[in-house]
């Protein structure tokens, strides 16, 4: 051999050395099933999104992570669901916040009243720094936070009368979600607030042992509350985040490579979980109304009657959480809102 053929094979060989040393290790995924817990029903914006997270991973992983869905409270309550991602009896779930204000006390913020205007005002805090810093605090609990995805403003209904103003709350019983917060501020109202499980709240609907409830627009069609209530109302009173969990203990389990591709697959679901919701929402008022319902719409003059009302509850809350984030959050709102 030549020595110019010799110089040319080497240099070929030190090449392909250089590839291969330069080449992506292949992932360390693993075959797993993981059960996803939640108290929605599938056939909402919830499900939409677990659906379309267990289509992510499964592809992703080539096949080997398979997300079981248990949705309809199936697993239990979300009080329940909780105890079970600390023990590692359920490796994921998703949730609003408040539920885990018992944890993390600082989540109570998102369930302020009227915090929010918009769905940009909401996105804008929590894919901000306040978010972030709110789903660091979980690991501490034996929960890790991955996204934060969307449940939506929440709306009034009941059995007795139209609600245009908040008079017209008082002397209801209303099914609050089993957090302090939505108890003052109904109670705040003059409404008797009536902390319940989701599972529970359509036969105490049915049965009267309750009133009304509140929820944002799409869970109330999918829940077929529609069935057992007479009124709406466009309250949008509260926004809730979705904010999707794992357990620490299954979390630790896995290897980087598949927390990457968790972590990656619900951010990648974000932007579309909260079109879904949006478009869903914007779709329930109509359905509601067509399947029999009657619709309120309250005015803006009406909400702001509503806020003043629940400052007082606000800031109860406000003193019992954090006030220099409940700061950072007002001042990066009027940041949003002044360059609207």
């Amino acid at each position: 051999m030549s020595n110019t053929l010799k110089s040319l094979c080497a240099g070929l060989l030190a090449t392909g050395a250089l590839l291969i040393a330069g080449t992506t290790h292949a992932a360390d995924i693993r075959d797993r099933t993981v059960k996803f817990a939640f108290v929605q029903n599938i056939d909402n914006h919830w499900g939409a999104g677990a659906e379309k997270f267990a289509e992510i991973v499964k592809e992703k992983s080539g096949g080997k992570i398979k997300i079981k869905l248990f949705p309809g409270g199936v697993l239990g309550g979300d009080v329940q669901t909780v105890s079970a991602l600390q023990g590692g009896t359920v490796e994921m779930a998703m949730m609003g916040p408040s539920l885990l204000v018992g944890l993390v006390k600082e989540f109570s913020v998102f369930d302020f009243p009227f915090l929010f205007r918009n769905a940009q005002e909401s996105d804008a805090i929590l894919d901000g720094p306040a978010g972030r810093s709110l789903i660091d605090k979980l690991q501490a609990k034996g929960i890790v936070g991955l996204s934060y995805w969307e449940h939506g403003f929440r709306n009034l209904t009941n059995n007795r009368h139209p609600v245009a103003k908040w008079e017209d709350i008082q002397g209801l019983k209303i099914r609050v979600i089993q957090v302090p917060l939505y108890i003052d501020a109904f109670n705040a109202m003059g409404a008797n607030a009536v902390p319940l499980p989701l599972p529970e709240l359509y036969t105490a609907l049915e049965t009267g042992t309750v009133d009304g409830q509140e929820n944002p627009l799409a869970s109330i069609l999918s829940s077929k509350f529609n069935e057992v209530q007479k009124h709406v109302s466009t309250t949008n009173h509260t926004y809730n985040p979705l904010i999707v969990l794992s357990s620490k203990r299954f979390w630790d389990k896995l290897t980087a490579d598949e927390q990457k591709l968790l972590l990656d697959a619900a951010e990648e679901v974000k932007p579309y979980q909260r079109k879904v919701s949006r478009d869903m929402n914007a779709a329930a008022l109509e359905e509601l109304k067509a399947s029999g319902m009657t619709v309120t719409e309250v005015s803006d003059a009406e909400r702001a009657r509503m806020a003043e009302k629940l400052q007082p509850v606000i800031a109860k809350f406000t003193k019992e959480t954090d006030e220099a984030l409940v700061r950072d959050i007002n001042a990066q709102l009027e940041k949003v809102r002044a360059a609207n």
